[in-house]
């Protein structure tokens, strides 16, 4: 395979199909190249040498489990980009197999940086990357803010017991990927049980918001929110807790999670909390409870990939480290729960 053509990308089938639904488009010969950083579904980079686009598929042989995501992902953006939400312009959906082998869709090219840890951050000085966290909560007030009806995702996901199925889809999870004794963890599961609140009226969640997921213009501004994979109508404080515990110091060096906590400037959990709910106007007294489940959920993620490793299922570095952070994410989980139920 040339450069041009990566895995998973036929280029003239994607031009024959370009030049089929949007005549005009396409002005010269396409080029592709594989977007790094991607967990799940694979991004491309394509370009005709004038304007660039984006193309998300599954992975490789992975069609029938994650072929849904892409009508999904497709959707959400196509509801979302007429409203103040960031987010590329759609260009199209297939969902052909014939073309690349796998449902995929077309978006415009945003450009912009997705800031992964906190020494990408150091460049930009103190001010700056404050500005950029801040600017992640304010987004994710206006994400919250949108009606799912008005913009036709009435039907987007089932809001009536989403905490609890969320919870119990999670266990099943870490129940799959036993092969250690993990302490905690399973207290941590059960206290989070007894203590599930309220949810507030349901939103649009991002399910996986977090400042490497979206991308940052020039001028310090979110230009667009990426990764819609785990999108759906829920609860809107899954995200904000989620987006706390990533803004929580792990105080580990050279951790392989990406955390930008520490980069200098970095507002505090309780100042994103705090602008959250002075921008929102949702109640946050719970928010102690998300974050707890949010650390559940990141230790769950990380034992199975701890598992995988194990059992010689896992390709690249960093992976022999990832089984030492379940320990800490539980613990980090056990105590803001305590803290939290104390304070309430």
């Amino acid at each position: 395979m040339s450069p041009d053509h990566p895995p998973g990308l036929d280029l003239d089938r994607l031009r024959g199909l370009l030049d089929r639904e949007r005549p005009g488009l396409v002005q010269g010969p396409l080029t592709g190249r594989l977007i790094e950083g991607g967990r799940s579904n694979l991004t491309y980079a394509v370009s005709d040498g004038t304007a660039r686009w984006v193309v998300r598929r599954p992975p490789l042989g992975h069609v029938l489990a994650t072929a849904h995501d892409m009508k999904r992902e497709h959707r959400v953006i196509s509801a979302l980009h007429p409203t103040d939400v960031p987010v590329p312009r759609p260009v199209l959906l297939c969902e052909d197999e014939e073309v690349l082998g796998a449902p995929f869709y077309v978006m415009e090219f945003v450009e912009g940086t997705p800031y992964r840890t906190a020494d990408q951050l150091v460049p930009l000085g103190a001010q700056r990357t404050r500005d950029a966290v801040l600017s992640l909560v304010d987004t994710l007030v206006q994400l919250h803010a949108v009606d799912p009806a008005e913009v036709g995702l009435a039907d987007f996901g089932r809001p009536e017991g989403f905490l609890d199925r969320q919870l119990r889809r999670w266990g099943k999870q870490l129940d799959a990927s036993r092969n250690r004794d993990l302490p905690g963890i399973d207290e941590l599961h059960s206290a989070l049980g007894r203590a599930l609140p309220e949810s507030p009226a349901p939103t649009v969640v991002h399910g996986d918001y977090r400042l490497d997921n979206v991308l940052i213009g020039a001028d310090d501004r979110i230009k667009a929110i990426l990764d819609w994979e785990m999108s759906t109508l829920g609860d809107p404080l899954t995200d904000l807790g989620l987006l706390v515990m990533y803004c929580t110091p792990l105080g580990l060096p050279k951790s392989p999670v990406s955390t930008t906590a520490e980069a200098p400037g970095h507002p505090s959990p309780a100042e994103l909390i705090e602008r959250y709910a002075a921008r929102s106007g949702r109640d946050v007294s719970s928010v102690a409870w998300y974050t707890a489940f949010a650390w559940f959920k990141l230790a769950v993620i990380l034992e199975g990939i701890h598992y995988r490793y194990t059992l010689g299922q896992t390709v690249g570095g960093g992976f022999d480290r990832i089984g030492d952070l379940v320990p800490v994410f539980i613990q980090h989980g056990l105590t803001t729960l305590h803290e939290g139920l104390q304070e309430g």
